[in-house]
């Protein structure tokens, strides 16, 4: 047994070191920047918690206390009777703690529970900045570390005196935590992956990692249907080194000869379930993903998964491939598609999905070195925080381009909330109820609007008007418009060379004001002698005296009777016309049909007595003579 306890933390230890040799682990940072006092005014990198929740995608302001006592938090601030809640109307207390002695989770649970609404942990050596982490295998501390909901970072030791110096100067100190910039944001779509594993009887670790799994389904989801992400899982694996694998812990933890191996779930090789049925299970669930993903659904993993956890426990003996198999069936796989994608874990030969798995462990461009299980990375950035829905949520949509969030990014426990409050500052048509405000994952921003089809062009702040066709269904594009008597004129008109011009018949600005002209009066219509005018909003009535009808177009009047005598002769011309053409048509066409009936009568009587062209000779011999 202690040859067994001597040789798992050698074997894991050569295996992540060989895997590892020409990588690097990369700290994820947010940026720190001091407001006051100015002899430390400026900006500084602090790493980020891999516990609690990052306020991704936001920022926070706050006054740094350190203090006087418990200065490494390791005990509670109740003993000495401290609290850094904030009052009415202050800022946010910022807690300033020393480094040692205890877990950095433990630091910020007993500020936490103290009333900080942050935590700064100042290095106690000089060096580059590491990630904060949670304890291994560390039940006690699990019950404390799933409730820490207040982000911390940890920051170099030089930094951390400047900050020691200027509080114990009486200077305050002021400044703001900021991570709007941790995850990048270039696009419209988030890109991100999984680092997990199958095995559930890991600790407390894996206990959080399935809870999470199950918790996030149903966003993972509709973010993946929705074309909002693209999600990939990922397994850890490591190598047995050759010199070891014939050994019998590596055949037990390994399959295709030593290439592709897990630890030992219950760090026992003499009984339960050895390393490498998780490593099948790890293949069986990444040839899961790739299968539903050539068939356009690739969302089908998080069901597989979380089907899998609860009927095919370690602990109820159910880890295995029937159960696994029942899975899939029950989801509609098909199960000889994920068999040729497994191939044959005996085989001496490298199995291509593995093998893709242990080169992506190590870590390419602004993406570090996967070596802390479970990992989750956001648009090559690896995520730090508590592995749970709200906060994972919140650092995918903070990945999203601003204003291009999907729905599920605006919550109400996602939102800001911001053009609640004044309009945010925005323009807004408060007659049609339009406003330039729109409230992102990141706070509100100020951008002309699209309303049923047509868009807003301006500022966003100050101006915006709507152009293109169909403005003038907008609130009138703007432009002056006024309804009279059933009757309802607009000065709007739909090109974008002109905005606004008073309909024929008004006079003025086209904006504010368009006055009825008076053509009447003005001598504009109806001015011939026997007309009489008279002037009606929009237009004009003219009549004429006596017997005589008003033409309109000419401006003139015109006799009634005349007018209809004309009409009638008009139509006695049009009906003979029609009539003689009508004859004309019938004589010809007599004509040609009597020719046609000629032409074959005479050619009938001539074929009776002398042959066609077309028809033999005939014979010239009689009945009875012979040649």
């Amino acid at each position: 047994m202690k040859q067994l306890q001597c040789f798992v933390p050698w074997l894991l230890l050569s295996l992540v070191t060989s895997l590892f040799t020409e990588a690097r682990f990369v700290v994820e940072k947010n940026s720190l920047s001091v407001t006051s006092p100015e002899s430390i005014k400026g900006t500084h990198d602090s790493a980020i918690g891999n516990f609690g929740i990052p306020q991704y995608g936001g920022s926070m302001a706050g006054t740094v206390v350190y203090p006087k006592e418990n200065q490494k938090s390791c005990k509670e601030f109740s003993d000495f009777s401290i609290s850094f809640k904030s009052q009415p109307g202050a800022l946010p207390i910022f807690l300033l703690v020393d480094r040692g002695d205890c877990f950095f989770a433990l630091k910020v649970w007993n500020a936490q529970k103290a009333g900080a609404s942050a935590v700064l942990v100042a290095d106690s050596v000089d060096e580059p900045l590491i990630t904060m982490d949670t304890p291994e295998e560390d039940i006690s501390s699990a019950k404390y570390i799933e409730n820490i909901t207040i982000p911390s970072a940890l920051v170099t030791k030089g930094f951390g005196e400047k900050l020691k110096k200027a509080i114990s100067g009486g200077d305050m100190v002021n400044l703001n935590l900021d991570w709007r910039e941790a995850v990048p944001h270039p696009d419209d779509r988030v890109e991100y992956e999984l680092w997990t594993n199958s095995n559930d009887e890991c600790g407390v670790k894996c206990d959080m990692l399935m809870e999470f799994v199950k918790d996030f389904k149903g966003a993972a989801q509709i973010l993946e249907k929705g074309g909002f992400t693209q999600f990939r899982p990922h397994y850890i694996t490591w190598y047995c080194p050759h010199a070891f694998t014939l050994s019998r812990q590596c055949k037990s933890q390994c399959i295709n000869k030593g290439r592709y191996c897990a630890p030992d779930p219950e760090q026992d090789f003499s009984s339960g379930y050895d390393g490498k049925d998780v490593v099948v299970e790890n293949l069986r669930q990444l040839c899961v993903y790739k299968v539903a993903n050539e068939t356009g659904k690739p969302w089908v993993w998080w069901d597989y998964v979380t089907d899998f956890q609860i009927r095919c426990p370690m602990k109820e003996k159910k880890y295995n491939k029937d159960c696994a198999e029942s899975v899939i069936k029950s989801l509609g796989i098909d199960s000889k598609k994920i068999d040729k994608c497994m191939g044959d874990p005996d085989a001496d030969l490298d199995n291509p999905v593995l093998k893709e798995e242990q080169d992506a462990q190590v870590g390419k461009g602004s993406r570090g070195d996967v070596t802390i299980l479970p990992t989750l990375v956001v648009n090559s950035r690896q995520y730090r925080g508590k592995l749970e829905k709200s906060a994972v949520l919140k650092a995918l949509c903070s990945g999203f381009e601003e204003t291009t969030e999907p729905a599920i990014c605006l919550s109400a426990e996602m939102e800001t909330n911001e053009c609640l409050d004044n309009n945010g500052g925005c323009w807004q048509d408060k007659s049609a109820n339009i406003t330039a405000c729109k409230d992102t994952f990141r706070g509100k921003v100020c951008v002309c609007p699209i309303v049923d089809g047509v868009r807003f062009k301006g500022d966003g702040y100050s101006q915006c008007e709507p152009s293109g066709p169909g403005r003038c269904t907008i609130n009138n594009g703007g432009c002056w418009h006024e309804e009279r008597d059933g009757h309802a004129f607009s000065a709007c008109v739909d090109k974008d060379s002109v905005k606004c011009q008073c309909p024929p018949g008004f006079k003025g600005d086209g904006i504010k004001k368009c006055e009825d002209i008076n053509e009447c009066k003005e001598k504009k219509a109806c001015q011939c002698p026997e007309c009489s005018c008279k002037d009606t909003w929009g237009s004009y009535e003219c009549s004429c005296s006596g017997d005589l009808l008003y033409m309109r177009d000419h401006d003139t009047c015109i006799s009634k009777t005349g007018s209809q005598v004309k009409s009638a002769w008009a139509a006695v011309w049009i009906i003979m016309l029609s009539l003689g053409l009508a004859a004309s048509g019938a004589y010809l066409i007599y004509k040609y049909r009597l020719r046609q009936y000629m032409d074959s009568e005479i050619r009938a009587i001539m074929a009776q007595y002398m042959p066609l062209d077309s028809q033999p000779e005939a014979s010239n011999l009689v009945n009875g003579d012979r040649a």
